[in-house]
């Protein structure tokens, strides 16, 4: 198989969007249908939180499995291809997240991370967000 060119690369990259993933809006509709109302992407704190609960300092980041590297998840894997870009990539990814989430906590912010796997059960997608908007 062919490498493929830096520039076709950013491209496919550029592809790839941040916001309005099928994830993040079944978390965005379930935590609606609750009552609960929130902002989105609040560019001005660290890591620009996906759901934001301004008055209760509490923030929702929707993370997908690949990207974000979740631990022990069978969607986490490791790229075959062009290991020499992703891996770099991928660690950068579990870097700035981490370094986001001990910004918000100094900030006196809370966070939770819902991972994309988690989101299949609504049951207990609805207990987790639950005790976390208490």
């Amino acid at each position: 198989m062919d490498r493929i060119s830096a520039s076709q690369r950013s491209a496919n990259m550029r592809a790839i969007r941040s916001t309005g993933m099928k994830p993040e809006m079944r978390v965005r509709q379930r935590i609606h249908a609750m009552g609960y109302r929130f902002r989105l992407h609040k560019s001005e704190l660290p890591g620009k939180p996906d759901i934001v609960f301004a008055r209760r300092r509490k923030v929702i980041f929707v993370h997908g499995c690949f990207w974000h590297q979740h631990k022990g998840c069978k969607h986490c894997r490791k790229p075959k291809s062009n290991q020499s870009y992703w891996l770099p990539k991928l660690a950068r990814n579990v870097r700035r997240d981490r370094k986001h989430l001990k910004a918000l906590k100094e900030s006196g912010w809370k966070a939770l991370v819902i991972w994309e796997c988690q989101i299949k059960n609504d049951y207990s997608l609805e207990k987790q967000l639950r005790k976390f908007l208490r």
